[in-house]
């Protein structure tokens, strides 16, 4: 996937009014950007140019799945993501992407890249807490979750036998202070 072909819109040629343009992101688009935090992605993209005699409006939506370890088990999982961002596009005389919300761009171009914006929206989208829905619900079985039973201290008897085995003097001293 060539990130710097396929994710450019000529909107120079295109009339006024909406056009509609889908993307399929997967994790060669993550790649690119040299991002390894998923095992996985599997994420639609729909983009809707609005464009207008002195400005572009372009909105995002995005749905999908990422592939990540949880953050307490370490188990591999889909976690579903959907997100949306609008981006408004002026012309001015400098390229100028300060604000998050306005993209100014020079008079002269001819078209705009996205590519960074869906870069953005998906990684902002996905949790920073990732924890398996098989642990909130009581339901994941893996190896490490055993272990760990395994390793879970025991009732401690000894306590409740030692609390059983009081010395029958101390047991009439208590009995005074619950008198009064």
């Amino acid at each position: 996937m060539n990130i710097e072909k396929d994710f450019l819109i000529p909107f120079v040629g295109l009339k006024q009014g909406k056009h509609q343009f889908d993307y399929q992101i997967d994790k060669k688009f993550f790649e690119a950007y040299n991002f390894d935090e998923y095992n996985d992605v599997n994420v639609k993209v729909d983009l809707v140019l609005d464009k207008k005699s002195t400005l572009l409006e372009l909105a995002f939506k995005h749905k999908g799945t990422v592939n990540v370890p949880c953050d307490l088990t370490g188990e591999e999982f889909d976690q579903p993501i959907k997100g949306k961002l609008n981006l408004i596009v002026k012309f001015g005389d400098t390229f100028n992407n300060e604000n998050e919300e306005i993209l100014v761009i020079p008079h002269g171009e001819y078209q705009i890249d996205v590519a960074q914006y869906i870069y953005e929206m998906i990684v902002l989208s996905v949790p920073s807490k990732r924890v398996h829905p098989g642990v909130k619900d009581g339901t994941l079985q893996s190896e490490a979750i055993e272990k760990l039973n395994e390793l879970a201290p025991k009732e401690q008897v000894k306590e409740k036998e030692e609390e059983e085995n009081t010395d029958p003097r101390w047991d009439k001293l208590k009995q005074l202070l619950t008198d009064k």
